[in-house]
Parts: structure tokens; C-alpha cells; sequence
């Protein structure tokens, strides 16, 4: 039997991998930019190259989108919105969960269906074993088109709130760039003692293995205890002393002659959750906190 056609919408980076896979898997494919060179390539791997974004929409009853952003789309589509009826937009882009519940109310407004949804790898790992995707919306919809999402990596449903897949994201992101950027932060420090990132890479390695342990000796694993029971354990470790060890690592790093903004900012919070009376719990505390900032 015949796969079903897929289309898709903004061949960027992203966009342009998802058509190649799709491709690669024997899928008819249809592909649409509104800089039509760069579909070129993906013409010559067989693609078929839509000439307006109605053709696009005609072609395939899923429509996966991948622009920069959620304004994009509007401007792609939003001359042709008689053609969107019946369609199904799996729309991977980037923006705010508002942003993104206001975009299934334009969709369901003309006739269609909005799977919004957040892709958790770069371009080339797209469709490899590990790739997953965060979806929100009906989740009849992604059923029925989940053989076809599924060569893109493991279609994950989160929920029907459309805003949703993109709070999955975006808390993925923010802990995948902190822990980066803190990583960084630590090479930079060490960095103006003479020390190398190679020499510093194993100790990185076993930090990151304890937070990620799932069991009693795991970071992420107490913190989640702690937000889960509503309760803080201090014990040995306070939070009054870590944002006294957090002063220190910014007074470090200024006498080391880095940026201490980033530094400074986690410092802050810190003592933010001390004065608000957390002093004698522990870390997780410092939720109430990212929960309630001071207005």
C-alpha cells in the first residue's frame, strides 16, 4: 500500500531535514518555502514543489509547519484560508503557549485542526532512534496521522490544551541551555587557572550522572520528592548555605574577571527564597519562589 502524502510548510534548517526524511522513508512529499530556491534540492530527491501555499494545502490532508515562527505561518496562509478546511496543520514552529491556543482557535475558525507540537533534537538528529516531538491537540488527530509523524521521531501527546507541547518544550530548553551555559561558566572559571575544559570534562560527567540518578542519591529525583510532597528537607545542607556558597562563586568569578551576571542572577534568587523564610529548608524551596516573584 501507498503511504499517505504529507506537505510540508518552511524549509529552513528544520523544515528541510523533516521533507528529507519524510523522502527517505518513501513518503510522497510535497514542500512549500516562501523562498522557493531552497526547496531545489529536495525537488531533485523528489519532492514535489508547490507553486502557491494553496497548491501546498491541496496536495496532503497533513500539513507539517516549520517556520521561524507562528506569525509566519499567518503570513504564508493566511491568503489562502479557504483552503484550509479539512487540513490538519502539525505546525512544529516556535512561540508562546498563548500564542499557540490563539493559533488552534484561527485553525478550528477556518475548518481545520491544529497539532501543535515541539521537536526535542537539532536538524540531523531528526528522525534518528531518541528524536521525539511534544505534541498537544486532539489526540484522534495525531492517531490518525501518527505513522506519518513517527518517522520524524517518537510523537509524544502531552494534552489537549494547544498550548501545552510548547511548556514541554520550552522547559526542556531552559534546562538543557542553563545547564549548558553554567557548564561554561565553570570552563571559563577554571580556564583562568590554567586549567583544561579536558581536564574538567570527567568531573562534569559524574556531577551530571548524580543529578540524573533515578533513585535516593539523585538530584532530580529529591527535587521532584520535594515538589511532589510540598516539602523542603534542609537537613545538612541549607538553602542560607548555598546562597552563601552562591555568593562566593560570584565574588570568584569577579576576581577572575568574568561575567557575573549569570552568576549573580541564581545568587539572587537565592537569597530572595532566604528572605522570604526558607533559610533553614532546602534547595527545592527556592520554587515558592520561581512560583511567586515579588511584583
Amino acid at each position: 500500500m501507498s503511504k499517505a502524502p504529507v506537505t510540508v510548510i518552511g524549509l529552513g534548517p528544520m523544515g528541510a531535514r523533516m521533507a528529507a526524511v519524510f523522502l527517505e522513508n518513501g513518503r510522497p512529499t510535497t514542500v512549500w518555502n516562501r523562498t522557493a530556491s531552497k526547496a531545489a534540492p529536495l525537488a531533485e530527491r523528489g519532492a514535489t514543489l508547490a507553486a502557491t501555499p494553496a497548491d501546498a494545502l491541496a496536495a496532503s490532508e497533513l500539513i507539517v509547519i516549520s517556520q521561524t515562527d507562528y506569525k509566519a505561518m499567518y503570513d504564508s496562509l493566511g491568503g489562502e484560508t479557504h483552503a484550509l478546511k479539512g487540513r490538519v496543520l502539525a505546525n512544529l514552529s516556535s512561540g508562546s503557549p498563548d500564542e499557540l491556543r490563539r493559533a488552534g482557535e484561527w485553525a478550528s475558525g477556518h475548518g481545520a485542526e491544529l497539532l501543535t507540537g515541539g521537536i526535542m533534537v537539532p536538524p540531523p538528529a531528526i528522525g534518528t532512534p531518541g528524536s521525539y516531538v511534544f505534541y498537544s491537540g486532539h489526540e484522534a488527530t495525531l492517531d490518525r496521522h501518527r505513522e506519518t509523524l513517527r518517522e520524524l521521531g517518537d510523537p509524544t501527546f502531552v494534552g489537549m490544551d494547544a498550548g501545552l507541547s510548547m511548556l514541554y518544550y520550552q522547559a526542556q530548553l531552559y534546562l538543557f541551555w542553563s545547564t549548558l551555559t553554567a557548564y561554561m561558566h565553570g570552563l571559563a572559571l577554571l580556564g583562568t587557572a590554567g586549567v583544561s575544559a579536558e581536564r574538567f570534562h570527567p568531573f562534569v560527567i559524574r556531577s551530571m550522572a548524580t543529578l540524573a540518578e533515578d533513585g535516593p542519591a539523585g538530584y532530580v529525583r529529591a527535587i521532584t520528592d520535594d515538589v511532589v510532597s510540598g516539602r523542603s528537607r534542609g537537613d545538612d545542607n541549607t538553602l542560607l548555605m548555598q546562597a552563601i556558597g552562591a555568593d562566593h562563586i560570584v565574588e570568584a568569578s569577579r576576581e577572575a574577571g568574568l561575567d557575573t551576571e549569570g552568576p549573580a542572577a541564581l545568587r539572587d534568587l537565592f537569597w530572595r527564597a532566604v528572605d522570604r523564610g526558607h533559610g533553614d529548608e532546602g534547595l527545592s524551596s527556592v520554587i515558592e519562589v520561581i512560583r511567586a516573584p515579588a511584583r
